[in-house]
């Protein structure tokens, strides 16, 4: 048996007839006897209660029509009859199967729990027509909102013994309809081109593939139509109107066409700017400085959205939690201008009376409430809110962080509502990738960023490369004592290979502890202390002298600090912000290595325009050794690669010229001027180019010898560079020529580097 998804109308025409005929005309009489025949799983009792008649009731036509409405509408019955015979009704019932299972065929792209979740109908439940019909409508939805709109999908009905039966979907997936092109009509002031920017519906191009910009979705058109009004607002287009935005399907149903219909009507330019208040006692003045519009400005919506964010910021610092900021906007269609008046509605001060966190149902409340700015009692503060709301989304323990406000027990008390969704915080990983400092490189890293829901972090790391292989293991505790300080150890085992820079092995076997608190929201002080063995191995036999003197082991203990200031908008891809660091370490207290080294610098953010970033790096070091122990070759600085582009690894600096072993260096200072742009490719790729010049030099040793080539001279390199920030993880490749070295230097023109995690 197949159910077509529209048969509605010729259920109602057999329900007609089916009422035609199972009413003979009958006059009317008294009922003597009620007999029910068919019934198998329904109750006789309960077919009685839904036709509400009973022996000795007077029946006419009316009377049996309405008890056989009722018996239809309940949705067990595929077929009823009522006869009467004298004083006796016979009902007559046929009962709606069973559904013994639901199946979906034919499914590639979209699995069965999430089909299943889409429907009505459940094993065990009463099959009707009707839910079929519905549940065919639902998953009709689910696929158009996965972009396939050539879908079909036909329910089949499979009958099995005991009137039950098997209901199968049967569903031919077809491809995934994209957008072919979108057009605009009415557009005079910016062409097809930039308005297909602002949108975020794209045109099917081969480079797609990696989103779903490219599909139709009625749910997006609607945002696109959104997206539109509001750019057209941000450019003074106060007038602006969508007269209409149409879909069309191609014949073949794999292709859509959009196209919108725009009225841009005429510009504005700002008018007055009014800033006006019902609170008491309130100078209104003092926040004119947060207004981001001025009078002559082309009329910008976003600023004026803007505006009224800072306002309520700056009177949610002055404890106006629930102060109302309204701007009023008053058109002059003559003069083009627009009048604006932002009026502050009245509100008392307010303090916070409770905070509540809902979700948590791993992590513990302590985690989520420590990150808070405010505690229960304080002066309602929106900025330091907004800050903790982001501090609780950096733990990056949930994947939705809601932070909202609601009026307390009195006018001058306010409750914090916290909102979160969990997700897996623990991690296991492999990893690859290519650099041309370590070479071709593997991972296996396990980590748990929230142990036992207490916000503690635990790592065990694996890493094996051309050049270096390493072991890690490390604990910590973000709020040792619960107190706002973080407390860890590590263990590890590195070796690494030196020979290409100065043919020799190293490997370092060691443990520390660790402990750090922050001194302000942007200050951070950390200490460490850490022991480990340094083995100097594998030294080539025509080596430096320097280095083969060097050959053995060596034990380091070593206290250390780092100081830091950050203010950047992101870690991991900033735009804007500073982040700066002093760094110390002392060793001596046991082991052989007695020195003391420093290191200070500052690498600043600054976006010049949309997408076009700024960035200046500044860094200077120094290493000495003290007592009888001079600095040893595993303790210097080395420059070159990643820290001075244009010069291969360890390639500038102290070597020794008969052969040309790099010896690294005790003092160096470098620095990095880069912008980083976009180059014409669409945004989603995520590809950029970049400009950059390196400077810096290395120098100075504790060994003396006519064969060392050392000088203090500084190193320029300038060059290109493309990163993408690719499905798979970052690449980037940088070509770079010196343009101020010395003849022993290293170069290296081309440098690579990949790496991605699966």
């Amino acid at each position: 048996m197949i159910l077509k998804p529209k048969h509605h109308f010729s259920r109602v025409f057999i329900f007609a007839m089916t009422m035609l005929v199972s009413l003979p005309v009958m006059a009317q009489g008294v009922l003597e006897r009620i007999e029910i025949q068919g019934a198998q799983r329904i109750e006789k009792s309960t077919i009685l209660s839904y036709i509400d008649l009973q022996p000795g009731d007077s029946v006419d036509r009316a009377a049996l029509d309405s008890a056989l409405k009722r018996l239809f509408a309940t949705g067990l019955f595929a077929d009823v009859a009522l006869r009467q015979n004298e004083g006796t009704l016979t009902v007559d019932v046929q009962e709606n199967p069973i559904i013994n299972e639901i199946a979906f065929e034919g499914n590639e792209q979209i699995e069965d729990a999430e089909l299943q979740g889409e429907i009505q109908m459940r094993q065990r439940q009463v099959f009707t027509r009707t839910k079929v019909q519905s549940d065919v409508s639902r998953l009709y939805q689910v696929y158009r909102r996965n972009g396939r709109f050539s879908v079909n999908i036909e329910p089949k009905v499979i009958k099995l013994d005991q009137n039950r039966v098997n209901l199968v979907f049967e569903i031919t997936e077809g491809d995934v309809t994209k957008v072919e092109s979108i057009r605009f009509v009415g557009n005079k002031k910016f062409d097809d081109d930039r308005l297909r920017s602002e949108i975020s519906t794209k045109e099917d191009v081969w480079y797609r593939f990696l989103n779903s910009d490219d599909r139709y979705d009625p749910d997006r058109l609607e945002f696109d139509k959104e997206l539109l009004r509001r750019f057209y607002l941000s450019q003074g287009y106060a007038d602006f109107n969508l007269v209409n935005a149409s879909a069309e399907l191609s014949n073949e149903r794999d292709r859509f066409f959009l196209t919108f219909t725009v009225d841009e009507g005429a510009r504005y330019k700002v008018g007055k700017v009014d800033l006006s208040t019902e609170l008491r006692n309130f100078d209104p003045e003092v926040l004119r400085d947060d207004i981001n519009v001025q009078q002559g400005d082309w009329y910008n919506a976003d600023y004026v959205t803007e505006s009224v964010d800072r306002l309520t910021d700056a009177l949610g610092d002055l404890q106006y939690a629930f102060a109302d900021v309204r701007p009023n906007i008053e058109r002059n269609r003559e003069s083009k201008t627009v009048d604006i008046s932002f009026n502050i509605g009245e509100s008392p001060r307010v303090f916070v009376e409770r905070i509540n966190v809902n979700g948590n149902l791993r992590t513990l409340d302590k985690v989520v409430r420590r990150e808070f700015l405010l505690v229960e009692g304080d002066p309602f503060n929106k900025s330091k809110l907004a800050r903790s709301e982001q501090r609780i989304r950096n733990l990056d323990f949930f994947d939705t962080v809601n932070v909202s406000v609601e009026p307390g027990s009195a006018p001058d008390k306010t409750v914090i509502n916290v909102d979160v969704t969990e997700k897996s915080t623990g991690e296991i990983s492999i990893g690859a990738g290519f650099s041309t400092s370590d070479g071709p490189l593997a991972d296996f890293r396990i980590t748990e960023r929230n142990l036992l829901g207490k916000g503690q972090n635990l790592t065990l790391a694996t890493l094996v490369a051309g050049e270096r292989s390493q072991v890690d293991l490390s604990f910590t505790e973000p709020h040792f004592l619960n107190r706002d300080l973080s407390a860890g150890m590590d263990l590890f085992h590195v070796e690494r290979d030196f020979q290409d820079e100065s043919s020799y092995d190293q490997r370092r076997t060691g443990a520390a502890v660790r402990m750090g608190y922050p001194l302000s929201e942007r200050w951070r002080q950390n200490f460490r202390y850490r022991f480990e063995r340094n083995e100097i191995t594998d030294v080539d036999g025509s080596a430096s002298r320097f280095i083969r003197d060097q050959e053995g082991t060596r034990d380091t203990s070593a206290f250390s600090q780092r100081l830091t200031y950050d203010n950047r908008d992101s870690i991991i891809f900033p735009t804007s912000g500073m982040l700066y660091w002093l760094d110390a370490e002392v060793a001596g207290l046991a082991g052989d290595a007695k020195y003391v080294s420093g290191k200070t610098g500052a690498n600043y953010y600054y976006p010049i325009l949309d997408n076009v970033i700024f960035n200046v790096l500044g860094e200077v070091g120094a290493i000495e050794g003290y007592g009888d122990e001079d600095v040893r070759i595993n303790e210097r600085f080395y420059l070159g690669g990643s820290t001075l582009r244009g010069f291969a690894d360890g390639g500038v600096g102290p070597r020794d010229g008969n052969t040309d072993d790099s010896l690294g260096g005790n003092l160096f200072y470098r620095g990095s001027v880069e912008t980083s742009f976009p180059i014409g490719l669409p945004e989603e790729l995520g590809i950029l180019g970049h400009v950059f010049s390196d400077f810096g030099t290395l120098y100075d040793l504790d060994e003396t010898g006519s064969e060392i080539q050392d000088e203090s001279s500084i190193r320029v390199s300038a060059g290109l560079g493309v990163s993408w920030r690719s499905p798979f993880g970052p690449v980037r490749v940088d070509v770079a020529m010196p343009l101020a070295d010395e003849e022993f230097d290293e170069d290296e023109v081309l440098r690579f580097n990949f790496g991605t995690r699966f």
